[in-house]
């Protein structure tokens, strides 16, 4: 596995969010983890990026434990991250944003011409400012930056939150060509079905509790086990 994350407790100041959180991703794997609002996902994320650390139990990235290193150490070791609202620096330009993400780690190496394989629009999109892109666009630069950073693991964050359901279809494309890449991803998603069909296995949550985990093909089509974890 190249993430394991092992009965994490995490708190906001006195206020406990995540009781003994467990989760895997093999490597080239895509693991969806999904629930309701305020189920405890995003701060799972923010553990694993030390955002908001664990107060318990371990999190280990490619055979390391990585639980109470610094955020940029983290991302030195080869875990991107697409946040939910992108992050990009609106008054640089797009060329700028992505020379920001470079790293180099033990993983592969990608170049802009791999993203404009990718987003074939990137390339004319460079000499932009961020602040002057669609939302669709910014989610190009997002996942593009992730990538120029070498990663073994890219965490996505609600990727399609915001954006028309066309372009929500091309992110969860490109999802699937990660995994061909050999690319291990965790996507929080609001849009079960789109994370579901791009996915190997499946985690859902609630109230900061893993309440169930299986094959996420499994889940697609068991109607009346989604609507009972997840309403839809």
């Amino acid at each position: 596995m190249i993430l394991e994350v092992d009965h994490i407790d995490t708190f906001y100041g006195e206020t406990q969010a995540l009781f003994e959180v467990s989760l895997n991703v093999g490597e080239g794997e895509v693991v969806s983890l999904l629930g309701a609002n305020g189920a405890g996902k995003t701060t799972t994320i923010r553990s694993i990026l030390g955002l908001t650390p664990a107060a318990a139990g371990q999190v280990r990235f490619d055979g390391a434990d990585i639980t109470h290193e610094q955020t940029h150490e983290i991302a030195q070791r080869g875990i991107g991250w697409v946040p939910d609202d992108r992050r990009v620096f609106p008054t640089l330009t797009v060329a700028r944003n992505l020379s920001i993400g470079r790293k180099k780690t033990r993983f592969r190496p990608w170049e802009l011409k791999d993203c404009f394989e990718i987003f074939s629009a990137l390339e004319y999109l460079m000499p932009r400012e961020c602040e002057n892109l669609s939302g669709g666009e910014m989610q190009m630069v997002a996942i593009s930056r992730a990538l120029l950073g070498a990663p073994g693991l890219v965490l996505f964050d609600e990727p399609s939150q915001g954006l028309a359901p066309k372009v929500v279809q091309d992110v969860m494309k490109t999802i699937s060509r990660l995994k061909a890449e050999g690319v291990s991803v965790l996507v929080v998603e609001q849009n079960a079905r789109s994370a579901l069909e791009v996915s190997d296995r499946v985690y859902v949550m609630d109230l900061g509790r893993i309440v169930y985990d299986g094959p996420a093909p499994e889940l697609l089509v068991d109607d009346d086990k989604r609507i009972s974890l997840l309403g839809v």
